[in-house]
């Protein structure tokens, strides 16, 4: 089937791409080399680095704002560095701690909070404002393969791919402060093809494109942005239903929207916000919705396999389905140590149970199970 082949292709060329991960040497090569750099550059004397996976941890307890600020963009420019967290902990601190445990077999002192500062500058790496997990339109690469519980759409078995990425232009901080602001741009392509044709029609097309702005202060971040979707149907799906009843609705429109999320402990985030239409075509089309949910990226690690458990709710409500419920669910694991093109494998199992979310078939009530593979910065 030619979906089948498509993917097919795209594993092919996905597979020579690096599986990397930062070995013990490599992490050793980094401690050893921020330090240095902290210590010539900045006078910062910091021999108590943690590093593991190109992520570095460091002691902020005691450093004024502005040295916080230069010392996270000083290791940022350390090739092999993957993330730079800070922690509330002393560089003392953590040497005591260090030292401890290491003489009290199976006591392991528990850790400062932390938090991350990312690079600033143009093109920096990361976001601000983490990605939706559960969010079925939140721009991404994926594919997954959807069984669909009605015949309301087009056919049981679904595949779906996505394309896109929200990319950051410009990054930097608020005046000397460790509470950082972006700008970037965010696009993605969503569609879905039935997998009972003969050809595996496509069946539809969204196309999303906006621009966005973020901010992050310790755990608190929000996600505001401009957008404009299109929705378009396939050419062989448009020829099956020619002789039915089958309603084409040219679908398009602009909005604003505005999400806000927090980092709780262990591991758990919850978000929430909501939106408006402008511009939208059918003209009758209502503007509000809203948008909330829970998520839990566990901060545990099974270190055999570097594998991390990941659990995702995601709720819409639409003025357009009279506030109807959407529930997105998504539960799986995120191979820490495997990336694609610098992107994290996540293997989720998903459910949906709401109006669909692929743009022509906005009034119809659908619920499918679904297996997929998600890429993510």
């Amino acid at each position: 089937m030619l979906y089948c082949r498509s993917m097919a292709v795209l594993g092919v060329m996905l597979m020579p791409a690096s599986f990397a991960h930062a070995s013990a040497q490599d992490d050793a090569y980094i401690a050893g080399y921020a330090a240095g750099a902290l210590k010539h550059d900045l006078k910062l004397d910091m021999p108590a680095l943690m590093v593991r996976d190109g992520v570095i941890t460091l002691p902020v307890g005691g450093l004024e704002a502005a040295d916080r600020a230069k010392a996270v963009q000083l290791l940022w420019e350390i090739p092999g560095v993957n993330e730079v967290k800070t922690s509330e902990a002393t560089s003392q601190q953590v040497t005591e701690a260090s030292s401890k445990s290491a003489r009290i077999a199976g006591v392991k002192a528990a850790p400062a909070a932390e938090s991350d500062i990312l690079q600033t500058g143009l093109i920096p790496n990361g976001h601000l404002f983490k990605p939706l997990l559960a969010d079925p339109r939140w721009a991404h690469f994926s594919a997954a393969y959807r069984n669909y519980q009605s015949n309301n759409f087009d056919g049981r078995d679904i595949g779906s791919v996505s394309f896109g990425e929200t990319i950051p232009i410009y990054r930097s901080n608020f005046g000397q402060s460790t509470a950082q602001w972006e700008a970037g741009l965010q696009a993605g392509v969503f569609s879905d093809f039935n997998l009972d044709a003969s050809s595996s029609d496509l069946v539809n097309t969204d196309f999303i494109a906006a621009v966005y702005s973020s901010m992050r202060v310790d755990k608190f971040s929000a996600f505001g942005r401009i957008y404009h979707q299109s929705s378009h149907l396939g050419d062989e799906f448009l020829l099956r239903k020619v002789n039915t009843k089958f309603e084409r609705v040219n679908l398009s429109y602009e909005g604003a929207d505005l999400r806000l999320s927090y980092e709780l402990p262990y591991g758990v985030r919850v978000y929430g916000g909501g939106g408006g239409l402008f511009h939208t075509e059918p003209s009758e089309l209502k503007a509000w919705s809203t948008q909330y949910g829970v998520e839990f990226r566990s901060p545990w690690r099974l270190d055999f396999a570097s594998m991390r458990p990941i659990i995702a709710v995601d709720v819409k409500n639409f003025d357009e389905n009279n506030w109807s419920t959407d529930v997105s669910v998504r539960a799986g694991v995120q191979f820490d140590n495997s990336t694609v093109l610098s992107r994290k494998l996540q293997i989720l199992a998903e459910y949906y149970d709401g109006f669909s979310p692929s743009g022509q078939f906005y009034k119809e009530k659908v619920e499918y199970f679904g297996l997929g593979a998600h890429f993510h910065f």
